[in-house]
């Protein structure tokens, strides 16, 4: 749990970060099924957005081709905002990536966010198939600039033109889980997320950096902080708790011992061990119980990390359970409507 010195009151701005999880015995199809029913259900209820992120090899994972999964799912919704968690612009030429988010942004005017990332988003086998140069991470800040000019329509390479894409200001905001990121994001006067659900050790250290060194821009004004917490919200406090022991053994599954199925004990055994524990603190930052104990963790959490706002990873196992997690936090957190 987090801990504050005073009660916090106030409730943050909540968005989701949807992975496209393919459940056990599903297929891809079924998570875009499932992503669509998760952003109706945010839209009904007034959550911020909706993020997708870019993923490769990961078989649980069903959001690699992100622009065309927001795609997808905004022509099954009609105005909450949709966007990338990000892409990661070392595995794609800037032009591309203006053109996909020209594209959304001109067919759903006013809903599309890009947050940008510098990690290839898998392993270095993955790296290699992708045909990606493994020093594409040191020109990111130059690609985020060539990037942003393609969308304004100021092109900083002469003759080079985004169709889609040219004067969409498609919002740009820089992802990451270290001072780097945050750096950066300051200097260009962009909003930055980070990445806590999955890496929290540099939270607080990255958001005071980015909060004192930032530069105000043609896109923001004033400092903007995302951060993300894995959420599993539930009618009873067991329930949660369960769906929390399934989510840690999957994690154990997908990340250590990929290609295996392991037992309910084998799985504990693996997250007792050194490696489990590293891979359980991975999950440091998760509201989990019934829908009070977690609204008031993240009001804590957004106070503790002061973050502008937060978006909620629900990692339950099910799409029932997820979207009553959505509904639940929505519910006790009331910034949202019905």
């Amino acid at each position: 749990m987090v801990n504050v010195s005073q009660p916090v009151d106030t409730a943050p701005r909540i968005s989701i970060l949807d992975l496209a999880i393919i459940g056990s015995n599903q297929t891809a199809r079924d998570a875009f099924a499932n992503s669509v029913q998760l952003a109706q259900r945010a839209e009904a209820r007034g959550y911020e957005r909706v993020w997708y992120a870019e993923h490769h090899n990961m078989a649980a994972i069903a959001s690699s081709a992100t622009s065309v999964l927001i795609a997808h799912v905004a022509n099954h919704t009609s105005s909450i905002r949709l966007g990338a968690g990000g892409v990661m612009l070392p595995n794609h030429s800037p032009l591309v990536i203006a053109e996909q988010f020209g594209t959304l942004a001109t067919l759903h005017p006013g809903r599309i966010d890009l947050g940008l990332g510098r990690a290839p988003g898998s392993d270095q086998t993955t790296i290699r198939a992708m045909r990606r140069d493994l020093r594409a991470s040191d020109h990111f800040p130059d690609d985020v600039m060539e990037l942003q000019g393609y969308l304004r329509g100021e092109s900083r390479v002469e003759g080079v033109v985004a169709v889609p894409g040219a004067g969409t200001d498609v919002p740009l905001y820089i992802l990451g889980s270290s001072l780097f990121g945050a750096r950066l994001a300051a200097r260009l006067g962009l909003p930055y997320g980070f990445a806590s659900h999955f890496s929290p050790g540099a939270l607080l250290q990255a958001v005071e950096l980015y909060r004192n060194e930032f530069e105000p821009s043609e896109q923001l004004g004033e400092p903007y902080v995302i951060a993300g917490v894995n959420v599993i919200a539930a009618d009873d406090a067991d329930h949660a708790q369960d769906q929390f022991i399934h989510v840690r053994r999957s994690r154990v599954a997908r990340f250590l011992t990929p290609g295996r199925d392991l037992t309910d004990e084998q799985a504990d055994a693996v997250l007792a061990s050194p490696q489990g524990q590293q891979l359980a603190q991975m999950m440091h930052y998760s509201a989990v119980g019934e829908a009070e104990e977690v609204a008031t963790y993240l009001r804590e959490f957004a106070h503790h990390a002061q973050v502008d706002e937060v978006i909620t990873a629900h990692a339950s196992p099910t799409i029932e359970d997820r979207l009553r997690s959505v509904d639940l936090v929505a519910d006790t957190l009331d910034p949202v409507r019905l």
